[in-house]
């Protein structure tokens, strides 16, 4: 198999924007899954995904600043009111991080009715447009994700919740205009998914392998087999996550990690 110039050119910048995003999403993700919060990701990047709507709808260019504050304020919002909503009613947490991403997805629905290209639009939100990037637009992106890497890698204990939600918001509301809502929750949960399996010193390697070889895969299959980039990633992503429990079933018992989630898989297979 090769690829000629002009795919190349393409999946180039397809494959820096996935590095990029996994960057701070193996982390965060694995933060998510441990917190037992699974869908946030997918409310805080549809309510961005609602921003970047609503800015739209009052008329302002797609890829200008007004886009980038409405994004940036109601994904900032939505993670403020959890993080009330966290304390004030924990045992039903994941209930209500559930009714805000319906709410979001039915006012940018409402917003979009009357719209010639509201399927388009929202297509591109959900399954993103990673193909359409370009090196010199993921610049100042890379250099936020720095900068986010280095406050959780050495703040992560300082910042406490409030730190976490607004973190969590701004990281995600950059990648749902990156790669679209479902790549940035497959980024997020699928590698933490596929790391619980294997020992804490591991984790982070198991992540960043797991994601980096869905991305891989997947860019190579949409490329060949002519398939949607978004879709093709996901689906890479997964079994990318299936090659890791057989991994971990193989690997030696100091890599591995003791944990409900692996016993039960184990019970299941074996």
């Amino acid at each position: 198999m090769t690829l000629n110039p002009i795919e190349v050119s393409v999946l180039l910048p397809a494959f820096l924007a996935g590095m990029i995003v996994l960057s701070t999403h193996v982390p965060l993700g694995q933060q998510v899954l441990g917190r037992g919060i699974v869908f946030i990701d997918l409310a805080i990047a549809q309510v961005a995904g609602l921003g970047v709507t609503l800015a739209g709808a009052l008329g302002s260019e797609p890829h200008g600043w007004t886009v980038q504050i409405a994004a940036c304020s109601a994904a900032l919002i939505g993670a403020l009111g959890l993080t009330w909503t966290e304390k004030k009613w924990p045992e039903v947490q994941e209930a209500l991080i559930g009714v805000l991403f319906v709410a979001a997805a039915c006012v940018e629905l409402l917003l979009l009715a009357n719209n010639p290209r509201g399927g388009e639009h929202l297509k591109d939100l959900l399954v993103g447009q990673i193909l359409w990037v370009t090196i010199p637009s993921l610049w100042p992106i890379a250099l936020f994700y720095l900068a986010a890497l280095v406050l959780w890698f050495g703040f992560r204990g300082r910042i406490g919740l409030i730190g976490f939600y607004v973190l969590f918001a701004l990281v995600v509301t950059q990648s749902v205009q990156l790669v679209g809502i479902y790549l940035v929750f497959a980024s997020l949960i699928v590698p933490a998914l596929a790391a619980k399996r294997f020992a804490p010193k591991l984790k982070l390697w198991v992540g960043y392998g797991v994601g980096v070889v869905g991305y891989v895969l997947g860019l190579l299959l949409s490329s060949i087999m002519d398939l949607p980039t978004g879709a093709a990633i996901v689906v890479t992503l997964i079994l990318a996550f299936g090659a890791s429990v057989i991994l971990s079933l193989i690997a030696p018992q100091q890599m591995r990690a003791s944990t409900g989630v692996v016993a039960a898989v184990e019970a299941v297979i074996g």
